[in-house]
């Protein structure tokens, strides 16, 4: 089963890479984009058939390895 994680900083951390590329895209011309944020897209292919198991095998990743809890908040897809 395939499982989409998106890990992304939580609200009022400080997104580096988002605020670089927000002012980028106003150099070329796009001055209606006010904010950027940056996150990350994590596949998983899980080996089994069952959604409840596959979205407890992601959070498990997402709390040991995938996502900082102090910094970052995820959200699973199925």
């Amino acid at each position: 089963m395939k499982v989409k994680v998106l890990v992304t900083l939580r609200p009022g951390v400080l997104d580096a890479q988002g605020r670089a590329i927000g002012q980028a895209l106003r150099e070329l011309g796009y001055a209606d984009i006010r904010e950027v944020r940056t996150g990350k897209l994590v596949l998983l292919d899980v080996a089994t058939d069952d959604p409840a198991r596959a979205r407890a095998l992601a959070r498990e990743a997402c709390e040991k390895l995938l996502a900082n809890p102090v910094i970052e908040q995820y959200e699973i897809e199925d």
